[in-house]
């Protein structure tokens, strides 16, 4: 494995997300947009809320507004690093065919696409949490920067995993909004969760522990060790799969 090629690779990786202007554009615009909807259209009506991921029933007090902040923010930071992930894959498997002919090993390409995909999920978690802070008083930035990071790791992988099964972009992204819509986008809303049927169900989502570990960052001064662990053994799960289908195809390739 020769360190040289990895960061090659890993700025040919950069160099092809940053050219295109609009998809940074998006990424700025997107949360202002989502944020700016949310703060007009809720109420500051206080509400309270159960905390699903801690044992026992551990109630909090918040405004709608400011949960639905937080509910929005994990949902963004899902939703984008879900499609970057995915494009990530789809979008160089042309440069990884050529790479690999170069004398490249798919362990290196693999390690690229990691970096890569790591310093865009530092930079949408980071991003996302000090524009919702900048909406509402957190009780905990650092750790709530560190949940969104998680949400950006799970949906990470999942955007990995359905890039390196899926060829069609447009399958591809069928796929992303279909569970990132349902997941992140729906039933993890603690507002849509007090009053669900089967909820052991919404237990088993991708986003479920992330959104946990948000609002316990947000509003309380509990630990969130659980809920941060699971979300971790989560996306460990979906990137696991990821890598071992690319290596594969890889070497099929090669």
């Amino acid at each position: 494995m020769n360190v040289r090629r990895i960061m090659t690779s890993l700025s040919m990786i950069l160099r092809m997300l940053f050219r295109r202007r609009i998809v940074l554009i998006l990424l700025v615009v997107i949360p202002i947009v989502f944020f700016s909807v949310v703060a007009i259209t809720t109420s500051i009506q206080k509400v309270p809320f159960r905390i699903a991921s801690m044992n026992g029933k551990v109630f909090i007090l918040a405004s709608e507004k400011h949960m639905a902040l937080v509910f929005f923010a994990v949902a963004i930071a899902g939703f984008l690093m879900s499609f970057l992930a995915m494009n990530l894959i789809q979008k160089n498997s042309t440069i990884n065919r050529r790479l690999m002919v170069c004398g490249y090993h798919p362990l290196e390409l693999l390690l690229s696409n990691l970096l890569a995909l790591t310093l865009m999920i530092l930079m949408i978690s980071v991003y996302v949490g000090l524009l919702t802070a900048a909406f509402f008083h957190v009780s905990h930035p650092g750790m709530m920067i560190f949940s969104l990071a998680l949400t950006g790791f799970v949906y990470g992988g999942y955007g990995l995993a359905v890039g390196s099964l899926i060829a069609g972009e447009l399958e591809g992204i069928l796929f992303i909004v279909l569970l990132a819509n349902i997941d992140a986008g729906w039933l993890q809303n603690p507002i849509f969760y007090a009053e669900a049927q089967n909820q052991a169900l919404i237990h088993y989502l991708p986003a479920f522990y992330p959104s946990q570990a948000a609002i316990i960052a947000a509003f309380t001064d509990y630990s969130g060790l659980n809920a941060s662990l699971n979300s971790l053994w989560y996306g460990l799960g979906f990137l696991a799969f990821s890598m071992l289908i690319f290596v594969i195809k890889m070497r099929i390739r090669k």
